[in-house]
């Protein structure tokens, strides 16, 4: 606790300097590696540092001195969630001791977008191991290899998964901007308890190939900003379609420059449906959503009450798609590795893998991979109805059925509530949520920063119909200018009476 203590108080002003007055990529690289050097022995928020950073910074920086500026994001610094890839000479290890030795020297195509983009790749942030599929007594924010992610806000409460580390590093100033992935709530419980800005794109969006993968059903990779105007630039950044990804046919069509046109006005003479069943959870988060639909309604917007959804359904369906996906897709990407360094070739090898490793058993068990391991493959009639049936309940009659009966363009809502203390020996204590029906249905989700409870940032969901992205940027952008509710993290050691 003392070396925790320590980053309170006055010390925290000189470890909140970042790289805002630097005048170059390199500057802003070093005083990012500086960042990273004072404050990750205490918040496990990044694995590795990219090698080549300042290199690439300078390289920036040249084209910059010539005239080249390749896009808004040039010469900026982004962390990569480590389960996607890069060339550098970095491991993407999905925080599991068993991929410790997985350099591909491949870059995922949202990388090789980041990079025509001109961004600078920093390193590669922690994560939930194997983004928390590995059991459900997981602690969110735990890896083998990068250790328990602790929250800025609050040191010990939960930074969320399973993009912990890339909501913790962007909140803490260790890097601009980071790079999550999602499944079900993956990127905007993180940045919601993180103060961020966080958005799980349409599936299909972006690019999934070189990323370790759980359900190519629910999977996307995402920005997580301290703004929704630098999300809006990474976006237009990465997406697009990928031939390897058939997810991605469509991605082209509906990609645009998602930060031209962003409008503090985009509130006026809109409808939103209240989504109040997912509210109850936490008192006090209540009580900021309520500003926040107060906020919503003085910049012009019309609010209708939905008082009513049963999730239950789509929740047991969700559940047998993602195990029947997780035992094919992660055996696919394992064969897409190298055999000498990465020996385990199915989710059988990586069951067994941990059985032999004590460290991969250091908390909780992976009752979620031996599930999973007895699925029966994508010919199963009983994953054929849910997959089905998870769609069509969290899509056509979920979403769209929403947004049709009450006229509204988009569907607010609390992310979450606060950060929970972490709890190796009880696992999380997560409370409600709307991740579940825009992950399963396919459709994007933005969440912004709309204040706190108790210096524990909470976050406004923004969730919308298929290829919405632009809409929901706009929507969000609008709520944050009108109320600037992010403040920077205190780095508290705890909160007691």
């Amino acid at each position: 606790m003392t070396k925790i203590a320590c980053l309170a108080g006055a010390a925290v002003a000189a470890l909140l300097a970042t790289s805002a007055a630097a005048q170059t990529s390199e500057e802003a690289t070093r005083a990012y590696l500086d960042q990273i050097k004072a404050k990750n022995d205490i918040l496990h928020a990044v694995i590795a540092v990219n090698p080549a950073a300042l290199a690439d910074a300078r390289a920036r920086d040249a084209e910059r001195k010539a005239g080249k500026v390749r896009s808004a994001i040039h010469g900026l610094l982004i962390l990569l969630k480590d389960n996607i890839e890069s060339a550098e000479p970095l491991a993407t290890t999905a925080g599991s001791l068993a991929l410790k030795d997985n350099v591909t020297g491949r870059d995922a195509p949202l990388v090789k977008g980041l990079r025509d983009s001109g961004a600078v790749i920093l390193g590669k942030a922690n994560l939930s191991e194997w983004a928390n599929i590995r059991s459900n007594n997981s602690i969110s924010g735990w890896s083998a290899v990068g250790g328990t992610v602790r929250n800025p806000y609050v040191l010990d409460r939960s930074a969320c998964g399973s993009s912990s580390g890339s909501g913790a590093a962007v909140a803490a100033g260790l890097a601009w901007a980071a790079i999550g992935t999602e499944t079900d709530g993956s990127i905007t419980c993180p940045a919601a308890i993180n103060g961020l800005v966080g958005l799980k794109p349409t599936v299909g969006l972006v690019s999934r190939t070189h990323i370790v993968p759980i359900s190519h059903s629910q999977d996307t990779a995402g920005p997580m900003t301290t703004t929704v105007e630098d999300a809006a630039r990474i976006l237009t950044a990465i997406a697009g379609s990928d031939p390897a990804d058939v997810a991605t046919k469509a991605a082209d069509s509906h990609k645009t420059d998602y930060a031209k046109g962003l409008s503090k006005d985009a509130l006026k003479g809109v409808t939103l449906a209240v989504a109040r069943f997912y509210t109850g959870y936490s008192p006090k988060t209540d009580a900021v959503f309520e500003q926040a639909l107060a906020d919503l309604k003085a910049q012009g917007a019309t609010l209708v009450e939905v008082k009513a959804f049963d999730e239950g359904p789509i929740g047991a369906a969700e559940g047998v798609v993602l195990y029947t996906e997780l035992k094919v897709d992660l055996a696919a990407y394992l064969a897409s590795t190298d055999p000498k360094k990465v020996p385990s070739r199915t989710l059988a090898d990586l069951i067994a893998f941990n059985k032999a490793t004590p460290h991969e058993f250091e908390w909780f068990g992976q009752e979620s991979f031996e599930k999973a391991e007895k699925t029966k493959g994508y010919s199963d009639p009983d994953y054929i109805k849910a997959l089905a049936d998870s769609k069509r309940l969290a899509g056509p009659e979920g979403i769209d059925r929403i947004l049709k009966e009450t006229g509204a363009v988009a569907i607010v809502a609390p992310t979450t509530g606060p950060a929970w203390t972490i709890d190796p020996l009880n696992g999380d204590n997560y409370g409600g949520s709307p991740t579940t029906l825009p992950a399963v249905a396919g459709y994007p989700h933005l969440t912004v920063p709309m204040g706190q409870v108790t210096g524990l940032p909470v976050g406004l969901s923004f969730i919308g119909p298929a290829w919405s992205e632009k809409l929901l940027l706009n929507l969000g952008y609008a709520y944050e200018q009108a109320t600037m509710k992010r403040k920077a993290p205190t780095f508290l050691p705890t909160i007691a009476p």
